[in-house]
């Protein structure tokens, strides 16, 4: 039926289309027509409604035209008039039945109608239901508003309540005295754990009771009595416990370190006596300050007189120095020299008391070593003493620190009342023994034995003995420049002609100076200190001239410059056994020891080839000034120097090593000698070789007789020494 109508409505308006197109064609002049131009005239029309909007009129006609129904009929060619006529009765025929269609179902529809409106009466209480409803939720949610207001004030109340009742419930807990607190402080024996548990509760307990007691509270008179008492009982007993310990200390042969470390495991006695009976702390630390003292200096006073009574017996005196020739004879009632004067200016082993692993070595036990005649010198007894003095210290630095609870400068007072008077023995021991003492090696171990421990007390955190390690440098640095001085002194004052004999060999004076030298530069080395650098340069200096001094009484140049270069090369040896080979006491002899040793060689040569070094140097000059022809003349002493070097110098040579090798002590440096010696001589030769290439001599006979270079380098390998 929609089909149909839209057909139907389709139609209408093509048919309408058609009879206005037909009507504007049979319009004549007075009828609108083609020839008629003028405009229409719509005056009020309203084109804005429904029935006058062309385009909608348009889109109805595309849609209908776009109907399958209606494509059908314009294909087929179907009349639109009689085809609209045909439609529309369809439609009214369909519309007589729909209304019979009605009446037949107008019973149903009155039901539905009554339905419907019992169902509106319905629908009516339940809008009255729900809006009833809606009221009472109000009024809930307004109560429920109420009642969160109520539930906040009951927090807020309850908070309040809480939290007074926190500070209420710590009040009263510091303030209860516990039964078994009471009954450890009173029966329980102070070295049972649950005495210090308690102990630690009852001083808790006391400062709580101090605090309340600054604010005002009252309740703090109920147990102000009890604690009291217990404070007292605790004090008494814990005086009783540490002074006993104390006085265990002063039993002969006791280790008092033993019960030192047993008073560390109850330190918060002290602590307990600090904060509730000043008086019974001072008490107990005054005890400890004497007893202490007096153990520490009995202790070293004892070991320090043990311990010098196995030094060696032949110690170096005011005699004993560098430049003291050991020919000197001393008065009748003098004491015995040394057995030798050398002892005392060498390191030998004593320089291993510096080690690492002597250094902090066990100390040495007096009446062992007396059992076993064992004899020292004065720095092994220096560190053993001194070893014991640093590890005591820094253990009872260190006790004092955890136990009396003080650091800082109070640490520092109070370790010096316990260790001041043994400190002050042990200095004044050292400047008598300086007083005496001529050793410098061991003046100059013992400061590095100082440096080295100081060190080693600041790796320990010990700053305590840091004065007195100043203390010890500033007796010891003094003597040691006066003893370096005094030797100075006494090599610069000798008189080589008091020597008695004298031989090209090494002095003993210059053997004390490399061995003394060599020693306090290794030593130095390893801390190095510029004054000391200083004073072994002014020694240097003083054994240089007095070798120079010595060289001097020789007559011959030869004799002086074998002295000079045995004693060079034997200060020089010795040094480079100990000291770097960079060292400024290296360089400058190795400079000396060169200078000298050209000087021989050339001094050496000169008897059997002394002609043949004058004529080769004149030679080259006057080659060198352009005077070549001025050795025409020289023909007949040429002829003379080439015989008589061919004929003499395999016994010159041999002659030559001989003497070297008698006149030098070291066969190293010798040999080294007799090297130089033929090299030069080699250069010597080829150097006469080349002047009598020159034009001026070419053509002289004895060049001739000249004597192969290379066949003269083979013959001198065979005369080198081998060692």
């Amino acid at each position: 039926m929609a089909a149909a109508a839209t057909m139907a409505a389709a139609a209408r308006e093509l048919m309408l289309r058609a009879g206005t197109s037909d009507m504007e064609e049979e319009e004549g002049p007075l009828g609108g027509g083609p020839g008629l131009q003028e405009p229409l005239q719509l005056g009020e029309l309203d084109i804005s409604s429904d029935e006058f909007i062309l385009d909608e009129v348009d889109v109805h006609i595309q849609a209908n035209l776009e109907d399958e129904l209606v494509k059908e009929a314009l294909k087929t060619g179907v009349d639109l008039r009689h085809y609209s006529k045909q439609v529309e009765l369809e439609l009214q025929q369909i519309e007589q039945k729909s209304i019979r269609d009605y009446i037949q179902e107008s019973e149903n529809i009155a039901s539905l109608h009554n339905q419907i409106t019992a169902c509106d009466a319905v629908l009516e209480r339940m809008e009255q239901m729900l809006g009833a409803f809606q009221s009472d939720l109000s009024s809930i949610s307004s109560e429920i508003r109420t009642l969160q207001e109520q539930s906040g004030a009951m927090n807020i109340r309850l908070r309040n309540r809480q939290a007074v009742r926190g500070k209420l419930g710590e009040l009263v807990d510091g303030l209860i005295v516990p039964s078994a607190l009471i009954t450890a402080i009173l029966e329980a024996p102070v070295t049972e754990p649950r005495f210090l548990e308690q102990l630690q509760e009852l001083d808790a307990k006391a400062a709580a009771v101090r605090e309340q007691e600054a604010r005002g509270t009252a309740a703090c008179a109920d147990v102000r009595g009890i604690l009291d008492r217990l404070r007292v009982k605790a004090v008494t007993k814990i005086r009783e416990f540490i002074l006993q310990k104390i006085y265990s200390f002063r039993k002969p042969m006791t280790n008092y370190q033993i019960p030192q470390t047993a008073l560390l495991k109850y330190r918060f006695f002290y602590q307990f006596l600090l904060g509730n009976e000043r008086a019974t702390a001072k008490e107990i630390r005054d005890e400890y300050v004497e007893t202490l003292s007096k153990i520490y200096l009995s202790y070293y006073r004892s070991y320090l007189g043990r311990l010098m009574k196995v030094q060696y017996e032949e110690v170096a005196e005011k005699d004993d120095l560098m430049g003291v020739e050991d020919t000197a004879k001393k008065g009748f009632f003098s004491k015995p020299s040394l057995r030798s004067r050398n002892t005392i200016f060498t390191l030998g082993t004593r320089g291993s008391v510096i080690s690492p692993t002597e250094l902090e070595a066990p100390i040495l036990v007096p009446h062992t070593a007396q059992r076993g005649e064992q004899r020292y010198p004065f720095e092994a007894l220096f560190r053993s003493q001194h070893y014991a003095l640093l590890d005591n210290s820094c253990r009872e630095y260190l006790f004092i620190c955890e136990f009396f609870v003080v650091s800082g400068s109070a640490a520092h007072d109070l370790f010096h009342a316990v260790m001041g008077r043994t400190l002050g023995m042990t200095l004044k021991h050292l400047e008598s023994y300086l007083t005496d003492c001529y050793d410098a090696i061991a003046v100059f171990l013992c400061i590095h034995i100082v440096l080295r421990f100081r060190n080693i007390a600041a790796k320990r955190d010990v700053p305590a003995l840091d004065r007195y390690w100043e203390q010890v440098l500033a007796l010891l640095w003094p003597r040691f420049e006066l003893i370096l001085e005094m030797n100075v002194q006494s090599v610069r004052s000798t008189d080589p002609q008091r020597l008695g004999g004298l031989d090209t060999r090494p002095h003993y004076i210059t053997r004390r100076y490399a061995e003394f030298s060599s020693a306090l530069v290794s030593i130095n080395q390893t801390i190095p200190n510029e004054r000391t650098m200083q004073l072994l340069g002014q020694l240097q200096v003083e054994v240089e001239n007095f070798v120079l001094r010595v060289a001097a009484e020789f007559s011959s140049r030869k004799e002086q410059l074998v002295f000079l270069i045995n004693n060079y090369d034997m200060m020089l040896g010795v040094l480079m056994e100990r000291a770097a080979d960079d060292s400024k006491e290296v360089e400058s002899f190795q400079q000396l020891l060169n200078a000298r040793t050209q000087e021989f060689i050339e001094e050496l040569l000169s008897p059997p080839f002394g002609g043949l070094v004058a004529f080769v140097k004149e030679a080259e000059a006057l080659i060198e000034r352009g005077q070549a022809e001025r050795l025409r003349g020289e023909e007949a002493r040429v002829t003379q120097l080439i015989r008589g070097f061919g004929s003499s110098w395999k016994s010159s040579v041999e002659s030559l090593s001989q003497d070297v090798m008698r006149s030098f002590t070291n066969f190293r440096n010798g040999t080294s000698i007799i090297q130089g010696a033929l090299t030069q001589l080699i250069q010597l030769y080829h150097r006469f070789h080349r002047v009598l290439s020159q034009p001026q001599l070419r053509a002289l006979p004895a060049r001739a007789e000249l004597i192969n270079i290379h066949h003269l380098m083979v013959e001198l390998k065979k005369h080198k020494p081998n060692f």
